[in-house]
């Protein structure tokens, strides 16, 4: 039966078969229900992500404010690890998407191999500076004392293990790819149940398990982490998933790997340019006390915690777009992109609405310290205010990388954050009033920027061969339409009007 013929699925029927899995050609399903049973699953594993981050800082906040802050100056630490495995994850997932839209699996298997083999590579060299220098890192973010004398062992856990990091963003890419959103998630719940039964176990010295502190939360973070990892590999190789490695996919391939690497250096510089922006900003505020860098972590843990899922959003929509260009079908790619968009301006905006509303409730289950309670809530609500405008940049944004065009993206990061934010921050760390709250405001206006659409309608030829495409950004957000390609015989050219 087509994607076309008898009833449609109930909603009931649509969200069982999302979180089960499904075979659905997501090239021919109607679009709103290509975008549930991809957004679904996607949803659910980036609120998993998210709990992992919201499961240390609940723990540690146990042992006081010098303790959050040292999660949340590694935090600033592991976003650029994170940045980086974005980015790659960018390059991968448009790649393998590209491959299936195109009906070519053993293309597809081919460059989860060189993923993998990249991701192994790079957390190397990262393994061995974050072992070595986690005491200079931390102190020159400006940690206390205590921070850099006892603290720096987390930081030295998490950055010493970074493979399993790595490997778990790339891996989940792989199957985001290929449609198996539904393993993605099946990954990061696991790696959450352990992390939750261990952290409080090895934190707090619950039983029979030592009392290790905040060193107790990465241990727990790394174990369940490696153990989703472990479970990724047995799905690849088992052969039941879309994606299945096989002995002859195993084999460097330099040029599948500088293709990949092409199209992921813009994107990691994307992410890199928004994510070092964060960091700098960690270290000024470091600059207010402890009490300040605490109030910070908490207010920012639970804003992730309502942006990663939108992100998930996000990322069904370039899964949508790679595919379906893959096919050569760019008006349903077109399509989706403006139905994610809305969907996530409806859940994103309702999320921040109840922030702003709830806010001291919500951050009095972290902490009882008026001080940093005070600042974690203005945190709070002051970047919740920019949610319904930045639910469609993200949107766009990643429909944009799904499409091919990473540099569109890099450049508005570039302008919106380095040229514009970090400057007003500075200044505003001037103003008389400013105190432990004068950098907020700035990240209102790093959320309220909307990243205008660019083109979408790249030319029906893979991602390595096709020319890079820079479009008039600005232009085509004005007019509201995405523009679509033609070929008149002289190669593939934007379409006049």
């Amino acid at each position: 039966m087509s994607a076309h013929e008898g009833p449609a699925p109930s909603l009931w029927d649509s969200l069982k078969e999302a979180v089960r899995g499904t075979e659905q050609d997501f090239t021919e399903a109607p679009v709103g229900r290509a975008i549930l049973l991809l957004s679904v699953p996607m949803v659910l594993e980036m609120l998993m992500e998210s709990v992992f981050a919201l499961v240390d800082v609940f723990f540690v906040s146990r042992l006081g404010s010098e303790a959050i802050a040292t999660v949340g100056l590694t935090e600033s630490i592991l976003a650029l690890l994170y940045a980086l495995a974005m980015g790659l994850s960018i390059g991968a997932t448009a790649m393998i998407a590209r491959r299936t839209g195109e009906k070519d699996p053993d293309a597809a298997a081919r460059v989860a191999v060189q993923t993998i083999a990249l991701g192994v590579l790079v957390s190397v060299p990262i393994a061995v500076a974050g072992v070595v220098f986690a005491q200079p890192l931390l102190a020159l973010l400006g940690g206390s004392r205590w921070v850099v004398e006892e603290g720096y062992r987390y930081t030295q856990i998490l950055l010493g293990g970074n493979v399993i990091i790595l490997l778990l963003f790339l891996i989940n890419a792989i199957f985001r790819g290929v449609g198996d959103a539904a393993v993605s998630m099946r990954v990061l719940g696991l790696a959450n149940a352990l992390n939750i039964l261990l952290c409080p176990c090895l934190v707090l010295g619950l039983g029979p398990f030592p009392e290790l502190g905040v060193v107790g939360a990465a241990l727990a973070t790394t174990i369940g982490r490696g153990v989703g990892v472990c479970y990724q590999f047995y799905r690849l190789f088992r052969g039941t998933s879309r994606v299945s490695i096989r002995r002859e996919h195993l084999h460097f391939e330099p040029a599948t790997l500088l293709a990949m690497l092409r199209l992921s250096g813009s994107a990691v510089f994307q992410t890199m340019l928004g994510t070092a922006s964060w960091t700098v900003l960690v270290r000024i505020v470091a600059a207010a006390g402890s009490a300040a860098v605490a109030g910070y972590t908490i207010g920012m843990r639970i804003i992730l915690f309502a942006l990663l899922p939108s992100w998930g959003m996000s990322n069904a929509a370039a899964t949508l777009v790679g595919q379906n260009l893959g096919a050569r079908r760019p008006e349903r790619a077109e399509q989706a992109v403006w139905r994610a968009g809305l969907y996530n301006m409806v859940f994103l905006g309702s999320v921040g609405l109840g922030f702003i509303l709830f806010a001291e409730p919500l951050i009095s289950t972290f902490t009882q310290d008026p001080e940093v309670a005070a600042i974690a809530v203005r945190c709070l609500r002051v970047v919740s205010a920019g949610f319904l405008f930045y639910a469609y940049g993200m949107v766009l944004t990643q429909a944009l990388n799904g499409a091919g065009d990473t540099t569109t993206p890099m450049l508005l990061n570039l302008l919106c954050f380095w040229v514009l934010e970090l400057p007003a921050r500075l200044a505003a760390d001037r103003a008389p009033e400013a105190g432990a709250h004068g950098g907020l405001r700035l990240h209102r206006r790093r959320l309220l920027r909307l990243r205008p659409a660019g083109r979408l309608g790249v030319p029906p030829r893979t991602l390595e061969t096709a020319p890079r495409v820079r479009p008039a950004a600005l232009r085509a957000c004005e007019l509201g339409h995405i523009p679509r390609w033609t070929d008149d015989g002289a190669g593939p050219r934007p379409q006049a009007g």
